[in-house]
């Protein structure tokens, strides 16, 4: 079975009829297509309609019809099972927490701990204290491990 991971949170009610803002921080917004279930700690929610507002989403769930039933569901953690339909070559976050990094020549950097955004290239986050953009990776991870190619003295900047 696919791993569960965070898509959304539901940040506020919108309007009086039963919809709510998500912020989807998953790239994949077929997850909030009609139809489509949310797990929650709340149970499944079942999506109705949802249309893009900003940079966010409003989203109107199965059986939440007013405001009152709306602000309820306010920070709300919104989870759905991994895609398996990504191509090739494309980086999981569930695939990537807990692999160990090595550079090219093989020397050891860290084990990633989590990922952060960031609008030019999302970063691995290692135990390290590292901070390595993903655009660096050439291999994996496989058996645990990720490979990188990153310029000269990246890594001098977090060593003390």
């Amino acid at each position: 079975m696919a791993p569960v991971l965070e898509v959304g949170r539901i940040t506020k009610a919108h309007g009086l009829r039963g919809e709510v803002v998500v912020h989807l921080v998953s790239d994949r917004t077929e997850r909030l297509d009609r139809g489509s279930v949310l797990l929650s700690d709340r149970g499944d929610l079942k999506v109705l309609a949802s249309r893009p507002h900003t940079d966010r989403w409003i989203v109107q769930f199965e059986g939440c019809t007013s405001r009152e039933d709306a602000e309820a569901l306010r920070g709300t953690e919104l989870r759905a099972q991994a895609s398996d339909s990504g191509d090739d070559g494309e980086l999981w976050i569930h695939e990537l927490i807990g692999v160990r990094v090595v550079e090219l020549d093989g020397t050891g950097r860290g084990t990633v701990e989590s990922v952060q955004s960031n609008p030019a290239s999302d970063l691995l986050v290692l135990d390290s204290g590292a901070l390595v953009p993903v655009v660096f990776v050439v291999d994996g991870p496989s058996d645990g491990v990720l490979t990188v190619d990153v310029p000269d003295g990246l890594f001098a900047l977090f060593e003390e």
